[in-house]
């Protein structure tokens, strides 16, 4: 599905990604993770075409990232961001519309109307069809953003979702939601590429990890093969504790205390 090769991205004199190699397939979720500054959202950023590498290259399924028209790209990527914010009032079924619009010209088809009902149903906002957007709470409005951008390459069933921190600022049922929907499109074949702070979600949902520090990598697996406290500690900078917990392939992870000298 996508093919990173060599990945270098230099902002004037610094660089921000070295030399970054890795895959992502269909029907899998790729999680990254890493502390800030470590270069995530520039990656992040080159897998969408947002930017364009200073070297190497991306492989997007057999082509080159680079060779898509705009057009043809948005029917098989859909990106959900980490801001959001809307401005203009819209109900909840206009906004989810937004996601066809690389699909028709004036007015959406019966396609279309059948496509945007179906991942609403999906995504667990039918009943909020008729709400004003700016009126839901903040985990509603990401679930309505999930269906927007999922709207957007529904015809394309091994298409690519890049989520960008996708449970920022939701409590924790929110926060769980959002990862099981996302691990479900993953199933369905999708290849899910999402940017994580919470080691344990990533542990938890995702098929494979890709621990960066200062725009290297430090690891790249199954989360049995890279959580562990060495990587840990090499990405985060901070001892933690692994404990084994039923129900969960991979060690519950817990930070340990910080002893502060005041």
């Amino acid at each position: 599905m996508i093919i990173a090769h060599e990945l270098s991205y230099h902002a004037g004199k610094k660089e921000l990604l070295h030399r970054l190699s890795f895959e992502a397939k269909a029907g899998e979720m790729l999680a990254i993770l890493g502390a800030n500054g470590a270069g995530k959202s520039t990656l992040m950023k080159l897998l969408c075409r947002e930017i364009s590498p200073s070297h190497g290259h991306i492989i997007f399924r057999e082509r080159n990232l680079q060779q898509y028209k705009l057009p043809e790209l948005a029917k098989q990527r859909a990106v959900l961001s980490q801001q959001n914010t809307i401005s203009i009032s819209f109900i909840v079924t206009e906004l989810v519309m937004m996601g066809r619009y690389p699909h028709f010209d004036q007015f959406p088809g019966e396609r279309d109307i059948e496509v945007v009902r179906q991942v609403m149903e999906e995504t667990g906002i039918t009943a909020l069809a008729g709400r004003d957007y700016n009126t839901l709470s903040g985990g509603e409005q990401q679930r309505v953003q999930l269906a927007r951008v999922l709207a957007q390459i529904y015809d394309t069933p091994d298409a690519c979702l890049f989520l960008d921190e996708p449970t920022n600022g939701l409590d924790l049922l929110y926060q769980q939601q959002m990862m099981e929907l996302a691990r479900r499109l993953a199933n369905k074949g999708y290849c899910v590429i999402c940017i994580l702070h919470d080691i344990n979600f990533a542990s938890r949902f995702a098929d494979k990890i890709l621990m960066l520090k200062d725009g290297k990598k430090v690891a790249i697996g199954t989360p049995l093969e890279v959580i562990n406290h060495e990587n840990i500690y090499e990405t985060f900078n901070i001892q933690v504790k692994l404990m084994e917990c039923e129900g969960y392939d991979c060690p519950l992870v817990i930070p340990a205390m910080i002893q502060n000298n005041l």
